[in-house]
């Protein structure tokens, strides 16, 4: 699987905010925590927003925190807001020998699949 700079940048900042204390975080602090440039952060940011996984509050004392528990937000919430939802590209099968191959790699893209759909990021920030 590839991810985007974006998509590491926002399971970061999702990380970032799993593990701070309660209330909000300012961008400033994650992006400097997380060395994500500002600007990228930002629209990321708006976009984990505008899909419901944070909330943000403005002024002095705003920032953003998660809007459900880590223990209910996966790495595949996030990577889908990013990424979109992954288009499987089914395999017409090799020739001969090589056949069971496309085999292996459905069973790859399944197991991946399922780590990151169980993989919440209150287990990433407790180092499980």
């Amino acid at each position: 699987m590839r991810l985007s700079a974006r998509t590491d940048y926002a399971l970061r900042a999702v990380s970032e905010l799993a593990a701070a204390p309660p209330g909000p975080v300012p961008a400033e602090r994650i992006a400097t925590a997380q060395q994500i440039p500002r600007r990228f952060l930002d629209n990321i940011l708006l976009q984990l927003r505008r899909a419901g996984l944070i909330h943000s509050m403005r002024g002095p004392e705003g920032g953003y925190w998660l809007a459900r528990p880590a223990e209910e937000i996966t790495l595949a919430d996030v990577i889908v807001v990013i990424e979109g939802r992954p288009e499987f590209q089914g395999h017409g099968g090799y020739p001969g020998a090589a056949g069971p191959l496309a085999a292996v790699w459905a069973a790859l893209r399944e197991h991946e699949e399922r780590l990151l759909a169980e993989t919440t990021f209150a287990q990433i920030v407790a180092g499980r």
